[in-house]
């Protein structure tokens, strides 16, 4: 951790300033090193008062790359004092504040094989934190929790069986497990099969169970959120899988209740997006869905501090998971529901209310940015707030503060996330300093901005990272997002960052073309149906205005590279646009469009894009097919695939590369068997890029290229 807070607020309130400087100049690229192991912030947890914010930074150790987790505390009253390292002695994840100002916290510790229990650990008022309390002794680890406003109740959740009434039974997870062998059965009544990147346990679902709280820890026998077992009893997940957390299980802010998210187990799920918003009251026996009416997606249960409003946000079309997410507001006096946000043409995400009630935050994706908004709940008048000078970028955790303070994370292109603080919704300060200090010591990189007209006329836009000093003509490296309803916008990743690929050299122009989000509805689905047409279109329009742009940018030695939906398009260009490249990367791309529809999991997802289930729309899959079109295949291609990776199955690029092997078109095929949609791990990270610099280098740098060791 940088110290002195204080003195780096100046720094991080002109990057940008700093990034030109002369020492700028002269600093060493970043490197693919650089990226895996730069320390990385988590959500902040706020204390009672406001006073004492804690934080989690995950840091990679640069010769072992084992990742390490520590907290910090800071004082939000006073700017100048530094933080801390907060040591909870030991292992400590989830971390909240209690309503008395105690932290609340998952560890695993004790001898042996230990379980994930729930911990406590007093506060003094100098900050340091007394020994920990274990506040839970069950048999199987805890998954996550939520703590109700009065500290006197606790609603935890792991997987466990339907038919199992307390917080584990020694049968969870084994119902599709018959023996003698090894084999897994799975019956057609079941549902998902598998998800994302494990194998499903028919049966088991995640659960939530409710436990007073005592001197000792919890008390009594626990009551389960989905009520109990038998005809018509709500079956699934809670958080919903795979993605939901602890913005699933919301107290209400009395205490009485909780509010979750679920969505209903069986044959009908992997076709359905239906989430649907649940209340169980502490008084009744099951919960009640206040979502019934609504066949597509609710999600983000938000009640307002003063027990008078429920905020959450849901889409409208079943079946459809990237719809618009409108604000929706119940009057928890009279039961009035309406949308609030039906006339603002943007998908929101995150909902916070400030501690008065008056008003509603909530992020949402605009242009490049991911800005914050401020909702009038009385009107449903929806304000931007200019919280950062120059272009917001992606801004998130949202925590609003008594007295007007806004604290949140932002994070661009140019850096990964710090923590800020606006007072009055103005522009905000830095209060972290994570990574600030490295990537100021790194050379500069430079991201802009343009927009051309796209397919039809519509306006595209797309931005070019390329080195900030840079003599001689620029290779072009084309990166085109996954989704498709996605966008390459002005944040950072740990996964595909466009300023890891610059700083090698390269210009890396990106653009959201027809069905990427952040530019109304309509533009998101403008995609449907047509999965090798507008966005091939603006792809090549869309690369000329970038050349057009910065001219120099070499564009007769370009490779394009991307990753699912963009893994299909280098399926696609390798076959519809042969000629246009000098390389390809193809990471866990669609190869065969019917192979696909019969092997992912979600299914819903295929269905809604192509305009059915593949017998239904048969000629709608085939016209966008890339396996059609091998024959005119001959650019060399990088394919990467996970074994684990269950979104769009290893064979599909197995596919690709055999047919990339049988035309003699040079191939390199990289294979990692423990990772999904997504690499993760440290190490594998690692070699993705260096496989992937190398495989750009080959093409075109002519000459060998030197890189510092790793």
């Amino acid at each position: 951790m940088t110290k002195h807070i204080g003195s780096l607020i100046a720094l991080a309130a002109c990057l940008a300033a700093a990034s030109t400087s002369a020492a700028a100049q002269d600093a060493p690229p970043m490197t693919a090193k650089d990226l895996v192991t730069l320390p990385r912030l988590g959500s902040p947890a706020v204390a009672p008062d406001a006073r004492l914010m804690v934080y989690p930074v995950t840091e990679t150790d640069p010769d072992s790359l084992k990742r390490s987790t520590r907290l910090w505390l800071r004082d939000l009253a006073d700017p100048q004092r530094e933080p801390v390292p907060l040591d909870l002695g030991g292992s400590a994840s989830a971390v909240s504040f209690g309503p008395d100002g105690a932290l609340w916290f998952l560890s695993a510790r004790g001898e042996g094989e230990p379980t994930t229990q729930v911990w406590r650990a007093a506060i003094g008022s100098d900050g340091t934190p007394e020994a920990p309390e274990q506040m839970s002794r069950f048999a199987i680890s805890v998954a996550g929790y939520a703590l109700s406003p009065k500290g006197n109740a606790i609603a935890v959740w792991a997987d466990i069986a339907r038919d199992c009434p307390t917080f584990g039974c020694a049968d969870d997870g084994k119902a599709h497990l018959p023996g003698p062998g090894s084999a897994r059965l799975y019956d057609g009544a079941d549902g998902f099969v598998r998800h994302w990147d494990e194998w499903e346990t028919p049966g088991t679902f995640s659960r939530g169970f409710v436990f007073g709280i005592g001197p000792d820890g919890m008390t009594g026998e626990g009551a389960p959120l989905d009520g109990p077992a038998g005809a018509g009893a709500l079956v699934g997940d809670t958080p919903h899988k795979p993605f939901g957390g602890n913005e699933d299980v919301v107290w209400a802010p009395d205490g009485s209740g909780v509010y979750f998210i679920a969505k209903q187990a069986g044959i009908e799920e992997p076709r359905s997006t239906n989430t649907d918003l649940f209340w169980r009251a502490l008084d009744a026996t099951a919960p009640v869905n206040l979502t019934a009416a609504n066949a597509a997606m609710d999600l983000a249960p938000t009640p307002s501090p003063d027990g008078r409003w429920l905020a959450w946000t849901a889409m409208a079309r079943p079946g459809y998971e990237a719809d618009r997410l409108v604000v929706w507001l119940r009057d928890l006096r009279s039961g009035r529901t309406r949308a609030l946000t039906g006339n603002f043409d943007r998908s929101f995400g995150a909902l916070a209310w400030t501690p008065d009630s008056r008003w509603l935050i909530g992020t949402a994706q605009d242009v490049l940015d991911t800005p914050a908004f401020r909702i009038d709940p009385r009107t449903g008048a929806v304000e931007k707030l200019d919280l950062i000078p120059g272009n917001e970028g992606r801004i998130g955790d949202l925590t609003p503060l008594p007295g007007g303070r806004l604290l949140f994370s932002r994070n661009s292109i140019g850096a990964p996330s710090e923590l800020f603080l606006s007072s009055g919704a103005r522009q905000a300060m830095p209060v972290t300093s994570v990574a600030t200090a490295r990537m100021g010591a790194m050379a500069a990189t430079r991201t802009t901005r343009f927009s051309f007209a796209g397919a039809g006329g519509a306006t595209v836009w797309g931005q070019i990272t390329r080195p900030e000093n840079h003599s001689g003509k620029l290779p072009a490296v084309l990166y085109v997002h996954g989704g498709p309803q996605g966008s390459f916008d002005d944040g950072w990743s740990t996964r595909w960052n466009p300023r890891v690929l610059a700083s090698q050299g390269y210009a890396v122009i990106s653009v959201d073309f027809h069905g990427s989000t952040g530019y109304g509805q309509a533009f998101t689905d403008a995609i449907n149906r047509d999965w090798g047409g507008k966005p091939l279109e603006d792809l090549q329009k869309g690369l000329g205005a970038a050349l057009a742009k910065d001219p120099q940018i070499d564009g007769s030695n370009a490779c394009a590279m991307g990753a699912s939906y963009g893994g299909y398009m280098m399926n696609w260009i390798a076959g519809k646009w042969p000629d246009r490249f000098k390389c390809l990367i193809n990471h866990n791309g669609l190869f065969d469009t019917r192979a696909f529809y019969y092997a992912t999991e979600e299914s819903w997802f295929p269905r809604w894009d192509f305009g059915g289930s593949y017998a239904e729309a048969t000629a709608n899959y085939e016209q966008w097919n890339p396996v059609h079109h091998v024959d005119q295949w001959r650019t060399p291609m990088l394919v990467v695939l996970g074994e684990k990776d269950f979104r769009v199955p290893y064979t599909q690029g197995l596919g690709a590369f055999t047919a990339l092997q049988e035309r003699n078109i040079p191939a390199q095929l990289l294979v990692f068997p423990d990772e999904n949609h997504w690499v993760l791990g440290a190490k594998n990270s690692l070699q993705w890029h260096e496989t992937v610099f190398n495989w750009l280098d080959r093409w075109l740098k002519p000459e060998p290229v030197a890189r510092p060791a790793e």
